[in-house]
């Protein structure tokens, strides 16, 4: 996966902070998913509370998705907890 993530101009660290990005939205993910969970709210439901989608909570919970300020600030709000609960992971 390095390899198409790294241009021809591109020094070999652009890999390394790719996978450190890829880890760090994988590690979000699943401390999102273990919040909703703790509140016993399904992906749906968060998706739409959230004026989202379940595909979307899907994505971010699997680390597939960097999700928006704005959005992160939904997923809180319908979380009932603060945005900085939900960024400490």
């Amino acid at each position: 996966m390095c390899a198409i993530l790294i241009a021809d101009d591109c020094p070999d660290t652009c890999c390394m902070d790719n996978l450190r990005d890829e880890d760090s939205l994988k590690a979000f993910g699943l401390h999102l998913r273990k919040l909703r969970e703790s509140k016993k709210i399904s992906q749906e439901a968060l998706g739409f509370g959230a004026g989202s989608y379940q595909s979307t909570i899907i994505r971010i919970e699997l680390g597939q998705s960097n999700p928006k300020l704005s959005t992160l600030i939904a997923i809180a709000k319908e979380l009932n907890i603060p945005l900085s609960k939900l960024m400490t992971f």
